[in-house]
């Protein structure tokens, strides 16, 4: 059995701290940045960075699905949330870029053993780096259409 992992980057052409208050922000931006390939989405505790709880089923594929329940955390410029449900954990962490930010967001788990760990070892990263770009563009276009929480961006 090993570990798993896929990231993706993408440049926002906003300030670092702007940038992590949306990722943070389960209540308003989170449902508006998810892909089709999350259903479900609630907040069960919290909705803004540290003692969050969300729920969510992501349905990698037509016949794979997993039930996540996200606790997040922050550390420094990292929202980190982990799954009760499986030893799931996504990192996204926000750096500053030139005169915006830099966005990365690397979710790692435990994989199976066997065929089964060699086939997901190889495939499964190439799906959910789609799903993570899907993701991050629509918080690019929500981040540089609006401020961080729904509101117009300042002139």
């Amino acid at each position: 059995m090993g570990h798993v992992s896929a990231s993706s980057t993408i440049l926002i052409n906003a300030a670092p701290a702007r940038v992590l208050d949306a990722i943070a922000d389960y209540r308003v931006v989170r449902p508006k940045i998810l892909s089709a390939h999350y259903r479900d989405y609630r907040v069960m505790q919290g909705g803004q960075g540290q003692g969050t709880v969300a729920t969510w089923t992501l349905q990698a594929t037509r016949s794979r699905s997993r039930e996540v329940r996200a606790d997040v955390d922050l550390a420094g410029h990292t929202v980190i949330e982990k799954d009760a449900n499986s030893s799931l954990v996504t990192n996204w962490t926000v750096a500053p870029a030139g005169a915006g930010s830099s966005v990365t967001v690397k979710t790692m788990w435990a994989g199976a053993g066997g065929v089964r760990g060699v086939f997901e070892r190889a495939f499964a990263p190439l799906g959910l780096r789609r799903i993570q770009g899907e993701v991050l563009a629509n918080l690019k276009k929500e981040i540089e259409a609006t401020g961080s929480a729904g509101t117009p961006p300042r002139p």
